[in-house]
């Protein structure tokens, strides 16, 4: 593993347990962050972006998931054969920023006690004796709850001190949003994890928001994992994107160069799905997602591909690299080549 690299998965593949039989989700994915870069993976609702991160954050329940197989690497340990003491240290050093701030939040917490509590688990390494001892402690609590109001007016949320005795329901959706970074980024982590952080915000929130945690991670030079259907947000966050369909990743390259030149046709059909202020024609893909308990053989796109071939239904193309950093899975594009 490159020095440079703080994330590299390898091959993963997740099913789900089902009543009904297994769902087949994820197939040998592979995507990798380099140091103080920010990575965004793309795709449709259901196309398995937060599925994959949370294989790296360890909290898919299993089961009834179950990972097939495949490497999850971060800062050159693969997370899912180390011991288990050793994978909850290093998850220490991952900051994650979950899709839905008021779903995020206990409500019948205030904000500091929230914050309080995450801050001296993080102080106790994660041992729940060491812990039970240090939230007995007054000058403990006292440095815990110092350390919250430093990160919160690092986000410049006014009067600090005064949010940690307000309750998730008293703030607005932006506020809980900054709320939840500065959870995430009270532990000095290596990599942010962003999963969606915008959805449930309107646009001039989340403009700020999205401002906010850029800024943030350049000062702490932080590795970032950004997961959206926001094509925009991609191109404007993100260094490099990772396009996922049906549990597979079908294109990789720089955000720029594949948003302008999509190869696969999947990509091709986001970018046309995009509505335009101009009022110029836009289009939609057709069809929907595979079904995972018998998703289609060969390329899963296919059933939805304009341009299918024969092939395409028959054997799943691998990656190519196609020049730079650009990669495709496409049987279209090889035959083109």
């Amino acid at each position: 593993m490159s020095q440079d690299l703080i994330v590299e998965v390898r091959s993963l593949s997740v099913d789900f347990e089902t009543i009904d039989g297994a769902l087949k989700v994820i197939r040998e994915v592979d995507f990798r962050v380099r140091e103080g870069e920010v990575v965004g993976i793309v795709g449709e609702t259901g196309c398995g972006k937060s599925v994959t991160a949370k294989v790296f954050l360890g909290i898919l329940p299993t089961p009834p998931a179950r990972i097939r197989s495949g490497e999850v690497y971060f800062l050159g340990r693969n997370l899912l054969t180390i011991p288990p003491p050793e994978r909850e240290l290093l998850k220490q050093k991952i900051a994650y920023i979950p899709q839905d701030p008021t779903g995020s939040l206990n409500p019948v917490f205030s904000i500091g006690a929230l914050m309080i509590d995450m801050i001296v688990w993080r102080m106790s390494g994660q041992s729940l004796g060491v812990y039970l001892r240090k939230k007995r402690s007054p000058l403990i609590i006292a440095q815990a709850e110092n350390h919250a109001v430093e990160v919160l007016a690092k986000l410049y949320i006014p009067d600090p001190r005064s949010i940690l005795r307000k309750y998730p329901m008293e703030l607005s959706g932006g506020m809980k949003q900054r709320v939840l970074l500065a959870m995430a980024l009270s532990g000095q982590p290596k990599i942010l994890i962003a999963d969606e952080p915008t959805t449930a915000l309107d646009a001039t929130t989340q403009k700020r928001t999205l401002h906010l945690i850029r800024e943030k991670m350049e000062e702490e030079k932080l590795a970032g994992l950004y997961i959206t259907h926001n094509l925009g947000v991609a191109r404007t966050f993100c260094h490099r994107t990772y396009v996922m369909y049906g549990g597979t990743v079908v294109e990789s390259g720089k955000t720029a160069e594949l948003l302008d030149t999509p190869f696969h046709p999947y990509t091709k059909g986001l970018v046309d799905s995009i509505p335009r202020l101009s009022g110029r024609p836009f289009s939609g893909i057709d069809g929907q997602i595979p079904d995972y308990l018998n998703p289609p053989p060969g390329c899963r796109f296919h059933p939805r591909c304009p341009a299918r071939m024969p092939v395409c239904g028959q054997e799943a193309p691998s990656m190519v690299q196609v020049g730079g950093e650009r990669r495709v899975a496409c049987w279209l594009f090889r035959e083109q080549t």
